[in-house]
């Protein structure tokens, strides 16, 4: 809900689930996401339980043995339970694929260890050179760790390889609105939106690090309410703007000016809202 999004846009998350692809999405709700062979298989990690073993028409079931699991498939079905240290533990007894050391890396980075999570990244970008999703993930870390300019140059260099993913978009904006670069910010947004219109609502996944000044955060959560239009979560783009207005970064007259909120205008929040932001 909104309301659980505030706290954590004030909590300095170093990363959550995409993303994610997800991923999600914090600073901003951007996320890490997964590797996989398919592009199109969402970015979170997801479990691979042992499949149910099939009875052979010849043999009775009970002479039947199950397949156990492949050390990756383990560590896969730790991650959907979010044991991410028996996780690495399992991945660890896998081979070092770019795969495995994503995941891995997703892994360290959900137990908040951004150092082993930039080398297993590093390490799979090492093997893949050109994987973006991986690109993405690294990109993350750096922005927690406030390297923001290396940050925005490796989201630049994922959307080069991947010009469709609305996540690394959505994450670039959100590193460029921290920078201050307001315009380029909301135009990466745009992007996004243009690509997924729910990108905003998919908010599963990793999240990027609070911005660290109360003008940062006005600022994020003054876009984020209007990429939430766009997106159709009135209720959401109206609790960004309290918190724009609570932390100064706008007033209820440059709101009412700002054509991307016309269609909240009817809406009795809204109005509440500015009325009682002009009555302080």
């Amino acid at each position: 809900m909104c309301s659980s999004r505030r706290s954590q846009w004030l909590t300095a998350l170093a990363v959550c689930a995409a993303l994610a692809a997800l991923a999600p999405a914090a600073f901003g709700e951007s996320s890490f996401q997964t590797q996989s062979q398919a592009p199109s298989q969402n970015p979170l990690p997801v479990p691979t339980e042992p499949a149910a073993p099939i009875a052979a028409q010849t043999q009775p079931p009970s002479l039947v043995s199950q397949t156990p699991p492949t050390p990756e498939e383990l560590g896969d079905s730790l991650m959907g339970h979010q044991r991410y240290q028996a996780a690495i533990a399992a991945y660890q007894q896998a081979p070092r694929t770019a795969i495995l050391w994503n995941k891995m890396g997703i892994a360290y980075q959900l137990m908040f260890n951004p150092n082993q999570a930039e080398r297993c990244y590093q390490a799979s970008l090492k093997l893949d050179r050109k994987n973006p999703r991986v690109m993405n993930n690294l990109a993350t870390i750096y922005d927690s760790e406030k390297e923001l300019g290396n940050a925005e140059r490796m989201y630049r260099k994922a959307i080069k390889i991947d010009s469709h993913s609305a996540v690394i978009f959505k994450n670039l904006g959100t590193n460029l609105l921290a920078q201050r670069k307001y315009t380029k910010g909301w135009e990466a947004y745009q992007a996004a939106l243009s690509i997924d219109p729910n990108v905003f609502k998919n908010a599963t996944g990793p999240r990027i690090q609070n911005p660290s000044t109360i003008g940062e955060r006005g600022a994020m959560n003054y876009y984020m309410a209007r990429g939430c239009v766009r997106a159709g979560m009135n209720d959401c783009a109206i609790d960004y703007l309290r918190m724009a207005l609570n932390e100064g970064f706008t007033n209820p007259h440059k709101i009412e000016a700002d054509t991307e909120f016309a269609g909240l205008r009817s809406l009795p929040a809204f109005q509440q809202l500015l009325a009682e932001q002009k009555q302080q």
